[in-house]
C-alpha cells in the first residue's frame, strides 16, 4: 500500500537480519582467531582477530542505527571508523613489541585458520553485497567486510611464506599490512560519515 511505510519497514528488517548474521559470524571468528593467534604465536592471526572484533563492533553499532534518522546512522558510522582506527593502532603496537622480543609463528595453523576465516568473511561479503551502495552505516559494513577478505588472503599468504622461509618476518609484515588496511578502512568511513553529517547540517540549517 503506497504511503504506508511498508517498504521502509522491509528494508529495515533486511538490514537487521544481515547485520545480525554479520555480528554473529565475526563474533565467533574473533574468539576462534584470538585463541589460535596466541597458540600459533602469530601477529597476523592476532591482527586479523582484532579486525574481526572491530567489525563485530561496527555491525553492532550499525544494528543500533537501523530504522533511526540519517544523522544517527552517520554518527554510528563515525564511531565505527574511530574504533577501527584505534584497534589498528593497537595492532601496530603489538607488531612493534613482537619485532623487538621476537616470535615463532606456526605456519600451518596460520594457513588453516586463515582459510576458515576467509570462508566466513566471503559469506559476510555475499550477505552485505546488495547493501554496498546503501545508507552510510551499511556502506561501512561493506567496506569492512571487503577488507576482511583481503586480510584473510594475507594471513594465508603469510603462513605460506613463513613455511617456505622459516622466518617470522612474513608474519610481522602481514600483520602490518592488516593494521594498515584496518586504519585505512576506519579513516575512509569516518570521512564518509563526516560528509553525511555535514550534508544533514546543511539540510536543516
Amino acid at each position: 500500500m503506497p504511503g504506508c511505510g511498508c517498504e521502509i519497514e522491509i528494508k529495515n528488517e533486511e538490514q537487521r537480519r544481515v547485520l545480525i548474521w554479520l555480528l554473529a559470524i565475526n563474533g565467533v571468528m574473533f574468539v576462534a582467531e584470538i585463541i589460535a593467534g596466541v597458540m600459533a604465536d602469530s601477529t597476523a592471526l592476532i591482527a586479523d582477530s582484532l579486525d574481526m572484533l572491530a567489525d563485530a563492533t561496527v555491525y553492532a553499532i550499525g544494528l543500533y542505527a537501523v530504522g533511526r534518522s540519517l544523522l544517527v546512522k552517520a554518527k554510528a558510522a563515525q564511531m565505527s571508523g574511530i574504533f577501527q582506527v584505534v584497534l589498528g593502532l593497537g595492532v601496530l603496537f603489538d607488531i612493534a613489541r613482537r619485532a623487538i622480543i621476537g616470535s615463532e609463528p606456526e605456519s600451518m595453523m596460520m594457513i588453516a585458520v586463515g582459510g576458515v576465516a576467509l570462508i566466513a568473511n566471503t559469506i559476510c561479503l555475499l550477505l552485505i553485497y546488495q547493501h554496498r551502495q546503501g545508507e552510510v552505516h551499511m556502506r561501512a559494513s561493506w567496506i569492512f567486510s571487503k577488507n576482511d577478505v583481503i586480510a584473510n588472503l594475507g594471513v594465508i599468504g603469510g603462513g605460506l611464506l613463513v613455511a617456505y622461509t622459516g622466518s617470522s618476518y612474513p608474519d610481522l609484515v602481514i600483520g602490518l599490512v592488516i593494521a594498515a588496511i584496518v586504519v585505512h578502512g576506519g579513516l575512509t568511513i569516518y570521512r564518509d560519515a563526516n560528509a553525511e553529517i555535514a550534508q544533514e547540517a546543511d539540510r536543516h540549517g
